[in-house]
């Protein structure tokens, strides 16, 4: 009779969880969702997150909107993110260093993707090469030609140690046998769009999105990007894969909630930005900025980011970064 109490005790409670978390995500949402972007206003994952929230909330009885708490390459943000209570009503947005930059450095104690749920990714953006027309080189491989006969005298700007940039200028060098004159720039790639159109760099990496100002205004074009895959946005620009190499570098968009959130709940917001993501008008939108939509969901998001960490940290071990 004691066994038969407890277990129904149990049961009782086990059903009241399941009853809870179902009434929780029934009422989901009770108030504006916070969507933490980890960049300052202004940026392109800023720009983005923006754009498919405000279709998002279309579809929600209530508002999405977007708190920017820039620092600590996303960290900052991220961990007030992973600090939230865990019923959806806080999420974020993860890029490149995110997932990348900030595990492999272990820069900031308390960090984890452990912490988070992923939800979907919403963007790929490859790195690409650009080069500025006073360099005068007008294609990829006038640009390597000229790397190969006069050893780090070719300049190239890229972002800090750890970045996506600064690791795809490397594996480059591996694949093409040249050495370049690396000069990194802390912040945003304005730095670099700016000693380009100085002089002080012959060629940047970055995304064309990133560039497309002055690819537009004829002071830079771009040459190559660092992709399997044509980018719609820049037909002109050829993807590596054409010319025989295989590297794939870039950036993209993901959104994520503190471990523990309801799937009921992760589901509500995954099928309001899906929706989101595939209107006409995102899909316009995104295309005009020259990002690639490249939509995965929760089920399989996990998998593509394990999968990039155990690659991506391979190549960093190979080059001893």
């Amino acid at each position: 009779m004691l066994y038969k109490g407890l277990k129904n005790k149990l049961m009782c409670a086990l059903g009241a969880c399941i009853l809870s978390s179902s009434v929780i995500a029934a009422d989901f949402p009770s108030r504006d969702i916070r969507l933490i972007v980890p960049w300052a206003a202004g940026g392109g994952a800023d720009g983005i997150s923006r754009k498919i929230s405000n279709i998002a909330e279309q579809g929600l009885p209530k508002s999405i909107y977007v708190e920017n708490i820039n620092g600590a390459v996303t960290a900052t943000g991220l961990m007030q993110m992973t600090r939230a209570r865990p019923d959806g009503q806080t999420i974020g947005v993860l890029t490149y260093d995110s997932v990348i930059t900030l595990p492999r450095g272990k820069m900031v104690p308390g960090y984890s993707l452990d912490k988070m749920s992923l939800i979907a990714r919403i963007t790929k953006e490859a790195d690409s090469i650009v080069v500025s027309k006073q360099s005068g080189f007008n294609s990829f491989e006038e640009l390597i030609a000229a790397a190969k006969a006069k050893p780090n005298t070719v300049r190239i700007g890229v972002a800090p140690k750890g970045s996506g940039p600064y690791l795809a200028v490397h594996r480059l060098e591996k694949l093409t046998g040249v050495k370049f004159n690396v000069i990194t720039y802390p912040g945003s790639s304005s730095a670099e769009t700016e000693a380009l159109l100085s002089g002080e760099l012959d060629g940047a990496i970055s995304s064309l999105g990133d560039f497309s100002g002055i690819i537009e205004s004829g002071d830079a074009k771009g040459v190559i990007e660092l992709s399997s895959e044509q980018n719609p946005s820049f037909p002109d620009v050829p993807p590596i894969s054409t010319l025989g190499y295989q590297l794939e570098t870039g950036s993209f968009i993901l959104l994520a909630a503190p471990k523990g959130t309801p799937k009921d709940t992760i589901a509500i917001i995954e099928n309001s930005f899906k929706k989101a993501y595939d209107s006409t008008e995102f899909q316009e939108w995104i295309l005009k900025v020259g990002v690639t939509p490249s939509w995965l969901g929760s089920k399989d998001v996990q998998a593509w980011v394990d999968e990039l960490q155990s690659s991506t940290f391979k190549e960093m071990d190979a080059l001893g970064l």
